[in-house]
């Protein structure tokens, strides 16, 4: 029964990535040989994956779920090269992060081009889509518990967080510890300059320090005494898991092109010593969100019903 829901769902995200690959890639490809829009903000939707490098991403995502969907077997090169994909279109559409954090602070500026944003969203809607299909594919050939395809041994369920899960947190601290030293040694006047800077710097200030901390502490598990009518009750999974990895990923993707855009010579006003300081640390800390999030699904996710795992 397991087995037969999971394959139905396979189909139905293969059609969706595929409807996907038709809508958005037609929009890609009338726009490439049509002409794309003005942007005049960023000079294009996208980041890197731009003209018929778009079509060919849409195109290539298309091709991986159809082969996800009919391979029977787990193939680790397969899934590799399909979560390669789906990080070359979050990569892409990663100027999506300062604008929804814009949202959030309810700064979006004069501007903002919603033609841009809903290439954006488009974007990354693939992405999810074709994220959601590798890990249906994995979750139906590797392991073997027909209900949870899970790899551990039973009875090995680890309930504390992994020595490398500990050390990706810490990294993730000093890495936001590094990006305000490097300000600091700069000036600290072009934080006070614009209201979503402000915003964009204590969320990270907050989500750098208290997130990470407590993917890998008891208190990211049971609310601690200090809380007010939450003390100890459990903390929901998602509370956690939602910020770490979708900060984890905005966070890795935006900054990581920008780092390739400074390896391209690109012009800025600020020193390519800071910018490599400051982006690279901005890494490690998505980076070490990204890590600590992991183990803390891994050991906190519900057990399996039939093999206990």
């Amino acid at each position: 029964m397991a087995t037969s829901i999971a394959r139905r769902t396979g189909h139905c995200l293969t059609y969706a990535v595929l409807g996907w690959a038709v809508a958005y890639g037609g929009v890609r490809l009338a726009w490439t040989v049509g002409g794309n829009p003005e942007f005049r903000q960023f000079g294009s939707d996208l980041l890197g994956f731009t003209g018929w490098w778009s079509v060919a991403l849409c195109l290539t995502a298309a091709a991986l779920a159809v082969a996800l969907d009919r391979m029977p077997t787990w193939r680790p090169v397969l899934a590799g090269v399909a979560w390669a994909v789906t990080g070359a279109l979050v990569a892409a559409a990663a100027i999506l992060l300062p604008e929804l954090v814009g949202f959030l602070l309810f700064t979006v500026g004069p501007h903002f081009e919603p033609t841009a944003f809903a290439s954006r969203l488009g974007c990354v809607t693939g992405a999810a889509l074709l994220a959601l299909a590798t890990a249906g594919y994995q979750r139906r050939t590797r392991g073997d518990c027909p209900d949870c395809c899970r790899t551990i041994r039973p009875g090995h369920r680890r309930v504390v967080p992994a020595r490398w899960a500990r050390w990706a947190a810490y990294v993730a601290v000093a890495g936001l510890v590094v990006r305000f030293a490097a300000q600091a040694a700069v000036g600290l006047g072009s934080l006070a300059q614009d209201a979503a800077v402000i915003g964009l710097e204590v969320g990270l200030l907050l989500a750098g320090v208290l997130l990470p901390l407590a993917l890998v502490h008891g208190w990211g598990e049971v609310w601690p005494g200090w809380v007010p009518l939450l003390a100890g009750r459990p903390v929901p999974r998602l509370l956690l898991l939602v910020p770490g990895f979708g900060l984890g990923v905005g966070i890795v993707a935006y900054f990581g092109m920008g780092l390739a855009q400074l390896l391209s010579g690109s012009v800025s006003e600020f020193s390519d010593a800071f910018l490599w300081v400051a982006m690279s640390a901005y890494s490690l800390l998505g980076l070490g969100l990204l890590a600590a999030s992991s183990d803390y699904h891994l050991r906190t996710r519900t057990a399996c019903a039939a093999c206990g795992r």
